[in-house]
Order: structure tokens, then sequence, then C-alpha cells
């Protein structure tokens, strides 16, 4: 079967801000699946959200949100679309 194409939305928990600028790196490497990108730091609860809109595969999905989940003080939680054009 065929790896198609899908639509999602992953949110980005970072509770270790040292650790933003691999998630910046990371994120800016995945720059043709991203199609949109919001961060919103909660700095009374110590936390950051980034959410991001996505278009690719799951394969790319599931090597994006691997990598995010390695690193230290961050937590990702994601949201697919059904296949991309049924």
């Amino acid at each position: 079967m065929e790896n198609k194409k899908r639509f999602g939305i992953v949110g980005i928990f970072v509770y270790n801000s040292e650790n933003y600028k691999k998630i910046n790196q990371l994120l800016s490497s995945y720059f043709h699946l991203i199609k949109g990108r919001l961060g919103i730091p909660f700095k009374e609860e110590s936390v950051r959200v980034i959410s991001i809109i996505f278009e690719g595969t799951t394969d790319e999905l599931g090597a994006l949100t691997g990598k995010l989940g390695q690193i230290n003080g961050v937590e990702v939680k994601t949201l697919l679309s059904r296949i991309k054009g049924e």
C-alpha cells in the first residue's frame, strides 16, 4: 500500500526552554512539510506550546515526531486527517 500524504497538527509542549534551539533546528530541517506554525509562551506555567500544521506521509510525520520526542523536556501529540483525497 502506498504511503499517501495527509494533513495533520502536531502539538509540541516544551517544558525545558534550554532545548528550544534544538527544536527550532529540527523543525527547520522539516520545512518542506510545515504549512504553518504558531508558538505561544506560557511563562507563568513554565511551558511553551508550538503548533505545527503539516502535510506529509505518516513515515515523514513519524520521523519528525520521533526526533522531537527524544529531546529532553518535550512532549509531542499529533492529530491526523483522513487520507488526503478520500
